[in-house]
């Protein structure tokens, strides 16, 4: 049946097509612009005529085509016609389509049409430059038009790549963000432009825009963009009508190199929820499970760190024992690693915990804080060199996350929801290591703070002489590990004292490994990707410290 619904819509565009030249010299036509600003009621038959800008049918793809004026400003409007083929259309020539004017999500469209005549070609017009965020207020007035970004944008987000084909971009260079809030954050909105693909639909396959190695990485860029402004899901979004050209802009970073003969490495890694549980918080069956264990033992085995702080481990003893025998299985013995055990994991789904290498420290000793204001209890280990030395405490923790917002209490008031908790562990965990140091031994905070670095909690933390070791040697671009909603931020710290901070720290960085990647890649993902690609969306802090 709908093959033959499909055949008699052809025959009908085919005939209707056919005496153009009277169609086109018809007047009666309802001038584009009307139509956008709500002159016309919805739901009645019109004429329009319009050039031919972007052709998005066949497929999965818009179902229809862009019309647009040669009026200044231009206007357009995106006709509604899923029975045509790609075949059917040709950019650049003057069309006259009748139909019904309705809205669809609020966006002004003709769709049920009823007559087509092609009036010959007319010319393409030139896309409407656009830059940001100089022209941010002009995005409304542009809707359906044809635009070029002549600038470089850069892909600042690719979480939807995977899902819908969308990418975010921005200009001047990704967004960062640090928990300034107020007029920064609208300034980072007005950067922001969505790449989509011509299509609404999810899942696409194949996922467009990808490289030779099959990612799309943020901080990459694009030059040139031009295609149909729109404005659908809550964001401006561009249709391309040219293929984006795109440059690498961040490659997929090597491993730290090795950490010097005299120098420790301590690093932290949220393995974003390590679960031998199947089907609850991480993988949810055992093939999930067994990328998951290769991607993160990949990831151990290119930070090769002495001491390792972890992150959402599940809160069972085999989970991490299991872990543990993962990364170890493709190890030689003098880099094998050991548990520092946990005191008191406490009572979460989910727990903080420290591996270390014997071969290169001795654990003296570890100690768990079980005041009720953790949700996850921290761990301190007590450490000295193999060949002796003096002690080096570091503390695993994990802050209380920015979700599950209460509605009343302590609620987002600009640096999310939690805040004040989150800013009462670390007042607690300064104590508490205070009470606990032998001999004024230095303690590095390894983890997930879940607090940008202008937010109370980590400002807190700064203010009694904890220095961020990574911020100490990275570039203000590179002092992020995880991206959300396109801005790339710092959630995961290695904070230490100046005595640490200063001569001793030998080198520092955050391995870009997870956060950069687009989700699609990660062990329960649509296309896993091999080697430590995406084996969290927390990228690892590391730090060689020169304790020996």
């Amino acid at each position: 049946m709908r093959g033959w619904i499909r055949l008699a819509a052809l025959l009908w565009f085919i005939v209707a097509a056919v005496p153009a030249s009277a169609d086109c010299s018809r007047d009666g036509t309802t001038p584009i612009a009307d139509l956008r600003a709500g002159a016309v009621p919805e739901n009645r038959n019109v004429a329009v005529k319009g050039v031919v800008t972007g052709v998005f049918v066949g497929g999965d793809r818009l179902g229809g085509f862009y019309l647009q004026d040669h009026r200044q400003p231009p206007s357009g409007l995106f006709v509604y016609a899923p029975a045509l083929e790609p075949g059917d259309l040709r950019p650049g020539h003057r069309v006259r389509v009748g139909g019904r004017f309705v809205r669809f999500h609020g966006r002004p469209q003709v769709s049920r049409v009823e007559a087509f005549s092609d009036c010959g070609y007319a010319g393409l017009p030139e896309p409407v430059p656009l830059r940001l965020p100089e022209d941010a207020s002009r995005l409304g007035e542009l809707q359906d038009v044809k635009v070029r970004f002549p600038d470089a944008l850069t892909v600042t987000g690719n979480y939807e790549l995977g899902r819908y084909g969308s990418l975010r971009l921005s200009s001047g260079g990704r967004l960062l963000r640090t928990g300034d809030s107020g007029s920064a954050a609208k300034r980072l909105g007005e950067r922001q432009i969505v790449l989509d693909d011509g299509s609404y639909r999810a899942k696409p396959d194949p996922i467009p825009y990808l490289d030779a190695a099959g990612t799309r990485r943020a901080g990459d860029t694009v030059q040139g963009l031009t295609g149909i402004l729109t404005h659908a899901f809550g964001a401006h979004r561009v249709h391309p009508t040219r293929e984006p050209q795109f440059a690498t802009g961040n490659p997929r970073p090597e491993p730290p190199p090795p950490p010097a003969t005299a120098a420790l490495r301590v690093a932290t890694l949220n393995v974003e929820n390590y679960f031998l549980s199947l089907g609850q918080r991480g993988a949810r069956n055992r093939a999930e499970l067994q990328r998951q264990r290769q991607k993160l033992a990949a990831a151990v085995h290119g930070l090769d760190a002495d001491v390792l702080a972890l992150v959402e481990v599940e809160n069972r003893r085999e989970a991490l024992s299991d872990l543990v025998q993962r990364i170890n299985d493709r190890l030689p013995p003098t880099r094998h690693y050991a548990i520092a055990a946990h005191p008191g994991s406490g009572t979460d789904a989910i727990q903080v915990a420290l591996l270390y290498r014997p071969a290169r420290v001795d654990l003296v000793a570890t100690e768990a804080d079980a005041d009720p204001v953790h949700n996850r209890p921290p761990v301190l280990g007590w450490f000295r060199a193999s060949s002796g030395g003096p002690l080096l405490g570091v503390t695993a923790v994990h802050f209380k996350a920015k979700v599950g917002c209460p509605d009343t209490g302590d609620i987002d008031r600009g640096q999310g929801c939690w805040n004040r908790l989150r800013t009462a562990q670390a007042q607690r965990l300064l104590d508490w290591i205070e009470t606990l140091r032998p001999d004024r031994a230095p303690v590095v905070i390894a983890g997930d703070i879940n607090a940008y670095a202008a937010e109370d909690p980590v400002q807190l933390l700064r203010a009694v002489g904890k220095t961020d070791l990574a911020g100490e040697a990275l570039s203000r671009l590179d002092r992020y590990t995880y991206v959300f909603r396109g801005q790339a931020g710092q959630l995961d710290y290695l904070l230490a004292a100046p005595t640490i901070a200063g001569e001793r720290l030998a080198a520092a960085g955050v391995w870009h490994i997870n956060a950069d990647e687009p989700p699609f890649l990660g062990y329960d993902g649509r296309r896993p990707a091999g080697g430590p690609w995406r084996a969290s969306d927390h990228d690892p802090v590391w730090a060689d410290i020169r304790w020996r």
